[in-house]
C-alpha cells in the first residue's frame, strides 16, 4: 500500500503573534489606603456623633430628674390630701355604723403609739367595694 503523504499543520507565514500573558485588569475603585482612610474618617465621625448624643441624653436625664424632684412635694401633698379625705369619709361611716354601740370611740387608734402611722390600702378601703381596692392597688384611676 502506498503511504499517503501527511500534511503537517504549519504556522502562518511570519509566525504567530506574541502571546499576551501579562495581567491586564482595569483599575476599579479607590486604592486600599484611600478606603482605609475613608473608613477611619467615618468611624471618627460616628464616634463624635455618639459622644455628642450621649452628652445630650445625659443633660435630658438630669433635667428630667430635676423636674421629678421639683414635683415630688406636690405629688406627696396630693397623695396625703387624698388619704385624709378617704380617712375622714371612713370616720363618718364608722360613726354612722357604730352610733348605737356604747363606749365606742370613733377614730381611736389601734396602735400603741402617738406617732403617725400611714394607713395601708386595706385599712383605707375596708368600707368600700373590693373593686375600688383593686383599682387603687393596681393603679386604675378614673378622673373625677
Amino acid at each position: 500500500m502506498a503511504t499517503a503523504k501527511v500534511k503537517q499543520d504549519m504556522p502562518p507565514p511570519g509566525g504567530y503573534g506574541p502571546i499576551d500573558y501579562k495581567r491586564n485588569l482595569p483599575k476599579r475603585g479607590f486604592s486600599g489606603y484611600t478606603m482605609f482612610g475613608i473608613g477611619i474618617g467615618v468611624m471618627v465621625l460616628g464616634y463624635w456623633r455618639l459622644f455628642k448624643w450621649n452628652r445630650e441624653r445625659r443633660r435630658l436625664r438630669i433635667e428630667e430628674l430635676e423636674s421629678r424632684i421639683a414635683l415630688l412635694p406636690l405629688l406627696q401633698a396630693e397623695k396625703d390630701r387624698r388619704t385624709l379625705r378617704i380617712m375622714r369619709e371612713n370616720l363618718e361611716e364608722e360613726a354612722r355604723i357604730m352610733k348605737d354601740v356604747p363606749d365606742w370611740k370613733v377614730g381611736e387608734s389601734v396602735f400603741n403609739t402617738d406617732r403617725w402611722v400611714p394607713p395601708i390600702n386595706e385599712e383605707l378601703f375596708s368600707l368600700r367595694t373590693d373593686e375600688s381596692l383593686v383599682h387603687k392597688r393596681f393603679g386604675f384611676h378614673w378622673a373625677l
